[in-house]
């Protein structure tokens, strides 16, 4: 019988994780409708990946670089995903300071200029949203989560707590922009971190 190639991780206490610059992010969509797989394919294929390392499975697609890449090309696939009236929501995990990180697939060195946003920042739809924030190897976890829910407050876009989450409510421009300085905020103060959104437009649900 073969020995069993166990994995291994790195640490997670205090100090974990990389001091690369990486920021990923891992996100499914599903429109509801019969012809989601088209919907799905169009929206990858439009995005412009040329700053950001891509792979996508049967799962989900990955984007990894700088953060204000990787924002850039998650928004641009949920915005060319929409389509008005059709129910469709987006699960994404955006993490930075994986242990497992390396810089050989991602584009560290890309310069600021944001390949898709002028193409869609023009282009608003309401989003309803639920989010998790995840500090690593930090004792005083609660008080980072808390800054975050605390700055939606400021913005308007908090639409309460539940168990396990927070709601938002905002325009899917806002909502990526409270994004970006969500993870901006947790770059700066944290070395590992994993930052849970879900989105949801045209839901039947009252």
């Amino acid at each position: 019988m073969p020995e069993k190639q166990y994995v291994t991780y790195g640490c997670c206490g205090c100090g974990c994780g990389t001091e690369l610059p990486i920021t990923g992010c891992r996100f499914s969509l599903a429109p509801m409708c019969d012809d989601f797989a088209d919907v799905i394919l169009d929206a990858v294929s439009k995005v412009d990946t040329a700053k950001v390392w891509k792979q996508t499975d049967k799962l989900s697609t990955v984007y990894r670089g700088r953060a204000c890449h990787v924002e850039d090309a998650v928004k641009a696939c949920f915005v060319h995903a929409y389509r008005g009236g059709l129910h469709m929501t987006m699960e994404a995990t955006f993490s930075k300071g994986c242990p497992g990180d390396i810089d050989g697939d991602s584009f560290l060195t890309a310069d600021d200029t944001l390949c898709n946003e002028p193409k869609i920042a023009d282009i608003h739809f309401p989003v309803d949203c639920k989010i998790a924030l995840y500090p690593m190897g930090v004792s005083d976890y609660m008080s980072h989560i808390a800054h975050i829910v605390n700055h939606a407050i400021d913005l308007g876009i908090y639409a309460g707590s539940a168990h396990y989450c927070t709601l938002l409510s905002a325009d899917v421009q806002a909502l990526f922009s409270y994004i970006g300085k969500v993870n901006a905020y947790c770059g700066e103060n944290l070395r590992h971190y994993v930052f849970e959104v879900t989105m949801s437009v045209n839901s039947p649900t009252k």
